[in-house]
């Protein structure tokens, strides 16, 4: 299996995304090969500093940055010898088996949508986050960011997508799938939210819950947690800012360590024909090295042969 890695994207590129990459390959099966796509020159450099061998990588010359302020839609045809342009004709060529970035995340979905394509009955792609919950196991919310406003259908097609990521990659039989309002009734919510409770409720391809209260977001009462994408983002960056605030005040506790973003590294795009893999844009060489590692776990498990399956 190879697993692509954008060596140039991030805050702390590419000294952070380097460091991840030997992290990983001693920690991942022998047979795995990470492909390290950026500037040659400061690969073999970074490489040599950290005494590895580059024998023991592939690597592809990209020498171009796609920067956070570049724009999403244009930045991708304007740098085609960009890292994570180079990554996705690797990807579309099936010469790497996943691509992981910790660059431009707006970057990274249009590349996905229109370099990779959307899987045929996918309405819009979508991307999650992990929530560690106090028994010790872990949810998954969708969308946190890729779909702002959403139609009720979108929210069903969610729940689909986080059942199959839940079910293959989480190894979650039956995943639970609960739906993000501000009631546990039916009735309760605006007019997206129940309406997609009834679409919900009418399915017979999941296994839906009802609803989830914020109270109830670290609880387990659902593997999989439905909601736009910007009630999604406030959650994840309420999280992060919780553990933050416990870091700044010096408290160590056990369970909100988890809330700890380098524990994950990076989620998938559910909805594209290939793996798909973002990090945060701060991403440390833990998280980079757990981002590489989640690549691997999604590749293979087929998550996107699997939900193009189900879908076509």
């Amino acid at each position: 299996m190879k697993i692509g890695i954008d060596v140039l994207g991030g805050d702390f590129a590419p000294e952070a995304n380097l460091q991840g990459a030997v992290l990983a390959k001693n920690e991942l099966p022998s047979e795995t090969r990470i492909t390290l796509i950026g500037d040659q020159e400061q690969i073999l450099r970074g490489l040599s500093l950290l005494n590895e061998d580059p024998a023991g990588f592939d690597i592809v010359h990209a020498p171009d940055v796609i920067t956070m302020h570049d724009h999403p839609t244009r930045a991708i045809p304007q740098k085609p010898n960009s890292s994570i342009a180079v990554g996705f004709d690797l990807l579309s060529r099936k010469e790497i088996d996943a691509f992981a970035s910790t660059g431009n995340t707006g970057a990274m979905l249009v590349g996905a949508i229109y370099k990779i394509n959307t899987i045929p009955g996918v309405i819009r792609p979508c991307i999650t986050s992990t929530l560690p919950n106090i028994d010790g196991s872990e949810s998954i919310i969708l969308d946190v960011g890729a779909n702002s406003d959403c139609k009720p259908d979108v929210l069903m097609q969610f729940a689909e997508l986080g059942a199959l990521y839940s079910s293959y990659v989480f190894g979650v039989e039956k995943p639970r799938i609960g739906l993000l309002n501000i009631g546990e009734e039916s009735s309760k919510g605006n007019l997206l939210t129940q309406s997609a409770y009834k679409l919900l409720e009418s399915s017979e391809s999941i296994n839906f819950v009802g609803n989830i209260e914020g109270r109830d977001l670290f609880s387990g009462k659902a593997d999989v947690i439905v909601c736009d994408g910007f009630t999604g983002n406030v959650v994840l960056k309420e999280a992060e800012g919780i553990y933050t605030l416990m870091r700044k005040r010096g408290i160590k506790d056990e369970y909100f360590d988890r809330f700890n973003y380098e524990n994950y590294g990076g989620t998938p795009i559910l909805g594209v024909k290939g793996n798909v893999i973002i990090g945060h844009g701060i991403s440390n060489d833990i998280a980079v090295k757990n981002m590489i590692k989640h690549a691997w776990e999604v590749a293979n498990s087929g998550l996107a042969t699997k939900i193009n399956e189900a879908y076509n």
